[in-house]
């Protein structure tokens, strides 16, 4: 059993000073590790250690900088298979794909940022004026559980290139990746203090983080609740924040899409990660002509995933990822039933032929209304609405009828009409006509889905602080 007792402060592995945590294998519901969380002392340090690195960092040349990061990508591609193992033991994302999503995703992120950086213009003239981009400072990293390496490289990249100072502090429940990556950054020779990793709870580790003034930016993922959290706290020293938080995305089908195509993709979509994307389309808007039919396929889409041990290479379908979401997931289910949604696969029994492990059953409701808690809230499980809809103008108020604003996706046989449809959604990412992840495009949300953006130009810029100088 691996045993971790440290943080990583300052270029150095030091003892950690919070209690023991067991991390669970949640297919299995063994402990397979014990790590020692930080405490918030360990916190400060590692705050202090970052602070102290940020100006040597922020003046290194570019160059040098991404020839760090470029290390780091030879060394990350050499050590893939480990890193998908990891993730796959300590969140139950099915190994194939912990390689091509958790591992390949992480490892495509960072040589985007490195192309992104290495081209970017730092200085433009107008007029009189030098504008400068300029590093922010030091940057909290917090990343959530449900992908723990793509997304804290969402964060630890772009930071480092654009020159900022990073301490991270992963997943309560899936810290294992953070240690490998943590490696790999070091044996990459990123000097001593410019990136730190503390591991440990939100109320003890996180919230020194949100509040320490030699901070001076918050990037969070995680839900929308402790996001308003996060933004309490930064917001008493007026730290720069961007938030990816929560999403009840919509997969909006006009009445002339190929509707076995686009069933097949908003299921793929809802069942990635076992429903435990932020950006997962859970809500399907079929016309109402077609919901019988959008069902029926729906249901034939759910029984080609095979739902068992994520370390087998035939699984599709892997468990929740800890105790606690497996509780909150099953929850939901009672809720849709409650409230009369029409149960038409899944449910709240287990897989018959698992017997332990987080599991939740692929569910479909269908006939769903816009106004029932699992239309509305976020699950975080493979549990997907069908909701009717009665056109093209009906479709786009019941997907903007919604706290949230992440992702969505539009299906038609004419791109024009898609693309007229996705330009009213008030969302930040639209697909049309297909499941598409580029490391480039911005990803974000509008409204209770977060502030600021991830990913390609847009994200890089976050890290950069904007000068005028008067010439």
């Amino acid at each position: 059993m691996l045993i971790r007792d440290d943080v990583f402060i300052g270029g150095k592995w030091v003892p950690a000073g919070g209690g023991r945590r067991d991390i669970v294998n949640p297919a299995t519901e063994e402990v397979v590790a014990r790590v020692r969380d930080g405490a918030a002392a360990d916190a400060r340090h590692a705050v202090e250690a970052a602070r102290e690195a940020f100006e040597s960092w922020s003046s290194t040349p570019l160059g040098q900088r991404l020839a760090v990061l470029r290390r780091a990508l030879a060394i990350f591609g050499k050590r893939g298979e480990e890193l998908a193992r990891t993730v796959t033991a300590e969140v139950g994302t099915p190994i194939t794909a912990a390689r091509t999503t958790s591992v390949g995703g992480a490892e495509r992120l960072l040589a985007e940022t490195v192309d992104i950086a290495g081209g970017y213009t730092f200085e433009t003239r107008d007029g009189p004026s030098l504008i400068r981009r300029e590093p922010v400072g030091v940057v909290a990293a917090i990343s959530p559980w449900n992908q723990p390496l793509y997304l804290a490289m969402v964060k630890i990249a772009p930071a480092l290139a654009a020159g900022c100072t990073v301490v991270h502090k992963p997943g309560e429940s899936s810290p294992l990746s953070a240690y490998l990556l943590t490696e790999i950054l070091d044996a990459a020779g990123v000097p001593a203090g410019v990136f730190n990793m503390v591991p440990g709870t939100g109320a003890e580790v996180g919230e020194v983080l949100d509040t320490h003034p030699a901070v001076d930016m918050v990037d969070f993922t995680g839900s929308t609740a402790a996001g308003r959290r996060v933004a309490e706290l930064a917001a008493l020293t007026l730290k720069r924040l961007v938030l990816e938080l929560g999403g009840k995305s919509a997969a909006v089908l006009l009445d002339d899409a190929d509707l076995e195509h686009a069933v097949s993709e908003s299921v793929h979509s809802c069942l990635n990660n076992a429903g435990q994307m932020c950006g997962a389309w859970t809500r399907m808007l079929v016309p109402r002509n077609r919901i019988d039919e959008a069902t029926d396929l729906a249901v034939a889409a759910v029984a080609q995933y095979r739902q068992g041990d994520p370390a087998d290479e035939s699984t599709t379908l892997g468990p929740l990822a800890n105790a606690a979401q497996y509780d909150r997931v099953r929850d939901y289910i009672r809720a849709g039933l409650r409230e009369d949604a029409t149960l038409v696969t899944g449910g709240l029994d287990r897989p018959p032929t698992l017997d332990r492990g987080y599991y939740v059953r692929p569910t479909v409701f269908t006939h769903v209304r816009n106004d029932m808690r699992i239309a509305r809230e976020e699950i975080f499980g493979p549990v997907l609405s069908l909701i009717p809809h009665d056109g093209d103008d009906d479709a786009v108020a019941l997907a903007n009828d919604s706290d949230y604003g992440l992702r969505g996706a539009v299906f038609s046989a004419d791109p024009d009409r898609a693309l007229a449809v996705a330009r009213r959604l008030r969302t930040g990412q639209v697909d049309i006509n297909a499941y598409k992840m580029n490391p480039r495009a911005p990803f974000g949300g509008f409204k209770q889905s977060g502030l600021g953006r991830c990913q390609g130009i847009p994200g890089f810029e976050e890290f950069l602080e904007l000068k005028a100088i008067q010439l």
